[in-house]
């Protein structure tokens, strides 16, 4: 048995490209291990903004994010068999780190990145270049 790793941001594309490694792994009969990778804000290290409130705790703020985007989309038994990785980093380079030694790496077609992603490349990009195993882009 094998495993699947997903990026799940919350976004549309990302849900859809959850459930899409759920039903493949049920063919497969691999684990699914969802994804969410956050950064802090650039800006607020550059002045740019006011700094975080010291309560700030965006570890817990991802892992919410990924419980409430995994019961969205298979419902809260569903969710249940999946596991849950909040990481800190950049969005691509922790999905291709988590990918290592997986079966499948599925991420959606556009997530939550805007105009960084056209200034940076996009998440899906990146890792259909640079991934150790196969990757699964989930489009509309």
């Amino acid at each position: 048995m094998g495993r699947i790793v997903v990026g799940v941001d919350g976004s549309d594309q990302s849900i859809k490209a959850l459930r899409w490694a759920v039903r493949q792994a049920e063919l497969t009969g691999d684990t699914v291990e969802a994804v969410n990778s956050w950064e802090y804000p650039a800006t607020s290290w550059a002045s740019m903004m006011p700094g975080l409130p010291e309560d700030f705790d965006p570890q817990a703020v991802a892992t919410v994010a990924l419980n409430e985007a995994l019961e969205e989309a298979l419902g809260a038994d569903g969710a249940q068999r999946v596991e849950r990785v909040v990481v800190i980093g950049n969005p691509a380079q922790s999905l291709l780190e988590r990918a290592r030694g997986a079966e499948l790496l599925v991420v959606g077609a556009r997530g939550y990145s805007g105009l960084k992603a056209t200034l940076l490349g996009s998440v899906s990009l990146h890792v259909t270049q640079h991934a150790s195993c196969p990757v699964t882009v989930v489009r509309d």
